[in-house]
């Protein structure tokens, strides 16, 4: 199992668009990610479960991936919060 606080970095936060952006992605890993800002997780590949996190600008959520393709999970998990949700800011 891998753990990574991530931080929410874009200015509208994790809203509809960004999370729906973050379960499509996390529904193409077959291992487990899950998300929060503290125990217990959610499943990170809903978007409702996402968005009910309510994660705006600056809001660090730790994340878990579990299985087999958990250290490509993390890797582009990361680098899609880190690019502002392909959203530019």
């Amino acid at each position: 199992m891998i753990r990574q606080q991530l931080t929410i970095i874009n200015k509208l936060g994790l809203h509809a668009r960004a999370a729906t952006k973050l379960a499509r992605l996390t529904g193409g890993f077959a291992c487990q990610i899950r998300a929060g800002k503290s125990p217990p997780l959610i499943d990170a590949k809903s978007v409702m479960s996402l968005m009910l996190l309510a994660a705006s600008q600056g809001t660090e959520l730790m994340f878990e991936f579990e299985g087999d393709d958990q250290d490509h999970a993390r890797d582009e998990v990361a680098k899609l919060i880190a690019n502002y949700f392909d959203e530019g800011e």
